[in-house]
């Protein structure tokens, strides 16, 4: 287990003190340590934090140098409220890209969430995350917060940044289909699949117009059966343009997608269901199956992270507000949910993960020990 402590401390070591050294009762790597282990055992909460770590103060005395005790919840909220959020998301980033081995062409899936509980003082709207998500290695790659007075379009540049993404393929909601984030996404020695909707209006009508009266283009039909539906996917790519402009504007554009949905229930109470998608990619592939494989693994981050958040970390009800309790919080919930999801000796749901990390440390040493550096 030392060995395994040691690796979290030179990850998450690096994170400068914020406090006064003579007012120092316990050290930052014991407090980073507790928080990322009471969380994966299961703390939603500063309180929550401090019982677990009393309930396993012995164990953790097996590792960690405790000479006050263990820390009150004051304490941990004080802590990682005032931690600086940019500072620890780089740690944690760090961290990440020694679990990471991004396949050539995965899918890296960017998409906001929303804290809702974390609204105070009369403000409109609550903190908002906007998150990347590697669909083949099951891991959040990083979080940016959403200032507050901007969105997703300012955001998603600075995620893109820190990321490590070379020769994989970035998908983004129609938020994200902008000429700018295209760019970034190509600097990067990536491609993208950006979702084209009415935002894009002139955009959205020249795809809509090559479809109509354009005559190259391939198709690819799927067919899905499950949860008592029937669901008809056809995927149609088209790369020679009439009325898009190929110039600069949109970066190494190459490609449009649509991708045409029916969905028919076993229930004949309910209505069918149908849409129609649009997309652009910077793709040298022709393979409509390729995108619609690629299309569909988007809605991963849906499912395997925000879902996941909610249900089994109760993140959509947190409380926390003060100061940065609500972004650190949120990467200290991810750091917990790559751990859980990649430890792959027990065929149970992430949150029967975390209760068994905590009634059981020889589960929740194998799970530590994939912080590997």
């Amino acid at each position: 287990m030392s060995e395994t402590t040691n690796k979290l401390k030179t990850v998450f070591g690096q994170l400068p003190d914020f406090r006064r050294s003579h007012k120092q009762l316990y050290d930052l790597e014991s407090i980073l340590l507790i928080g990322i282990i009471s969380v994966i055992c299961g703390a939603d909460s500063w309180n929550e934090m401090e019982n677990y770590a009393r309930s396993k103060e012995e164990f953790l005395r097996t590792f960690l140098d405790l000479p006050n005790g263990i820390p009150s919840h004051d304490t941990f909220n004080r802590v990682f409220s005032n931690i600086d959020s940019a500072q620890f998301e780089s740690c944690s980033i760090q961290w990440v890209n020694t679990l990471l081995e991004l396949q050539p062409q995965e899918v890296v899936a960017i998409d906001g969430k929303t804290i809702r509980g974390a609204k105070a003082n009369g403000k409109k709207s609550p903190v908002h995350m906007v998150s990347a998500w590697a669909n083949e290695n099951n891991l959040v790659l990083g979080q940016v917060k959403v200032s507050e007075k901007s969105n997703e379009i300012t955001a998603i540049p600075k995620l893109l940044e820190v990321l490590s993404i070379k020769d994989t393929i970035v998908t983004i909601d129609a938020m994200g289909c902008q000429t700018e984030i295209a760019s970034a996404i190509i600097e990067k020695d990536a491609d993208y699949i950006l979702a084209a909707k009415e935002n894009q209006a002139q955009l959205h009508q020249n795809i809509e117009d090559e479809f109509r009266f354009g005559k190259s283009l391939s198709t690819h039909q799927s067919l899905e059966l499950d949860h008592g539906r029937i669901e008809t996917r056809i995927c149609s790519v088209m790369t020679d343009f009439k009325f898009i402009e190929t110039n600069n504007k949109w970066k190494n554009l190459t490609a449009i997608i649509k991708i045409e949905s029916n969905r028919e229930f076993k229930n004949l109470e309910k209505p069918t269901e149908q849409a129609t998608l649009y997309y652009i990619s910077s793709l040298a592939s022709t393979n409509p199956e390729d995108f619609q494989k690629a299309v569909r693994s988007h809605w991963a981050i849906e499912n395997k992270l925000h879902w996941t958040l909610d249900v089994a970390f109760s993140e959509d009800a947190s409380r926390k507000r003060i100061g940065n309790a609500v972004q650190n919080f949120s990467i200290l919930n991810k750091i917990a949910l790559n751990l859980l999801k990649n430890e792959k000796s027990s065929k149970i749901g992430v949150k029967s993960r975390r209760l068994k990390a905590r009634w059981d440390n020889h589960y929740l040493i194998k799970v530590l020990n994939l912080m590997k550096v």
